[in-house]
């Protein structure tokens, strides 16, 4: 799945295309008036150079009907030529690069177009003369265009640096918020007191208050759950010790033929009580563990769990909250027990890792994969038991989680605390 951008991504990338934008704008908002400008200053032209060519034509000597024009070769700004229109549209003279045939072929003074050409005529004085003086409309295209490039140019930095200051203000103005997301990842609703206070930005002050509330809330409806599962798992703890008092008893007065049915009602009563036992250690830890070094071949001694051999290898104590550690492996030794084990080994595979494997029948690889997925996801209704539940809610109270690596054999599960902290064994 691909990660989403960051609000400062999608603002530099929405700057970007809105300086474009408005760059696009700008230099059309410049060139059209631009345009305009340069077309009004070509069409001067023609006019002065109709007028000097006027001047100069007037005191040259004419040329006499029988010869013939120039002819017109080259590329010029502008071309005249000198028509006489007494007789239809006679060519008298023409500079280089004009047309081969007359402009116009009636007298037209002034502004006017003529496919492909912008001309200006002015009357000459003689008889039915004009001089016509002409630009192509490609070479007026050219002028407009280098001069709309010149102002794109001239604008572009203007607008660069326009980006670059509305990105210093967007980083400048994102900073509080980054302040008070760094701030919510230290933030713990369960202690007491807890809150991010008062925001010296006015903009935040409501979400600053909003997640203060919502933090309370969240403190008061866990304490009451932690208060309500507390009370009942003490409340169920004495009349559970109270039934195996008993099943105990019976279990020696009874018959031999009721002793199979009466062991198996005390080893589900010893199931429960592990259950009731792993909730109160649950929420007895609140929020601060009680992490002390634990030796694991004292650990396995504390676990007696009747039908199963359980063997701790040496190794170098590990740093734990001990009631919640034996808690989770109660659970975890119930589960092997149900599933067919008879031994249950204990080990150290890494630094801050227990591991518990047993000899049980297992599970398929994608059974197991789709218990991974769920302890990963802590999705645990419907998808997992409730050791295995009970477990990983212990390894994340120690900062870690609860790990399903794959086994040749049997069923293993690593038990990640977290960081170690170095302690001396007592």
């Amino acid at each position: 799945m691909k990660p989403a951008a960051s609000i400062r991504q999608r603002l530099s990338r929405a700057l970007l295309l809105s300086a474009l934008a408005w760059s696009s704008v700008l230099a059309v908002a410049v060139w059209l008036p631009m345009r305009e400008e340069v077309d009004e200053l070509l069409d001067d032209a023609l006019q002065s150079a109709a007028e000097g060519m006027v001047d100069l034509l007037a005191v040259a000597q004419p040329t006499p009907a029988s010869a013939p024009p120039p002819a017109g070769t080259g590329e010029r700004r502008f071309v005249w030529q000198l028509v006489s229109h007494h007789d239809g549209a006679r060519l008298l003279r023409q500079s280089a690069g004009a047309p081969a045939a007359a402009l116009h072929a009636t007298p037209t003074p002034g502004l006017s177009d003529v496919a492909g050409w912008r001309v200006f005529g002015q009357p000459l004085g003689h008889d039915g003369q004009m001089v016509y003086v002409a630009q192509t409309r490609a070479e007026r295209g050219k002028a407009e265009s280098a001069i709309g490039f010149a102002v794109l140019l001239a604008g572009l930095p203007m607008v660069l640096l326009a980006l670059l200051w509305l990105r210093a203000s967007v980083r400048h103005e994102l900073q509080p918020l980054q302040a008070l997301s760094e701030r919510l990842a230290h933030f713990d609703p369960l202690q007491p007191g807890a809150t991010l206070g008062t925001s010296d930005h006015e903009e935040l002050r409501p979400v600053q208050a909003a997640i203060d509330a919502l933090a309370g809330r969240l403190a008061d409806r866990v304490a009451r759950e932690r208060a309500f599962t507390a009370h009942a798992a003490h409340a169920l703890r004495t009349p559970l010790a109270g039934i195996d008092a008993q099943l105990a008893v019976a279990m020696r007065e009874a018959p031999p033929t009721l002793q199979p049915r009466l062991q198996r009602v005390r080893a589900a009563a010893g199931r429960l009580q592990r259950v009731v036992a792993a909730l109160l250690a649950l929420f007895r830890s609140g929020t601060e563990l009680q992490r002390v070094p634990v030796d694991l071949p004292t650990l396995a001694a504390r676990l007696p769990v009747e039908g199963l051999a359980l063997l701790a290898e040496p190794a170098p104590p590990l740093s734990a909250d001990v009631d919640l550690l034996v808690a989770a492996l109660l659970n975890l030794l119930d589960n092997a027990l149900r599933h067919g084990a008879k031994t249950v080994r204990l080990s150290l595979p890494q630094p801050g890792v227990l591991a518990v494997q047993d000899d049980g029948e297992g599970v398929t690889p994608e059974r197991r994969r789709d218990l991974a997925q769920a302890l990963e996801q802590e999705q645990y209704e419907g998808r997992t038991g409730l050791g295995l539940m009970l477990a990983d809610l212990v390894a994340r109270a120690h900062g870690g989680q609860l790990q399903l690596p794959p086994a040749p054999a049997g069923f293993t599960v690593w038990l990640v605390l977290g960081p170690q902290q170095n302690q001396a064994s007592p």
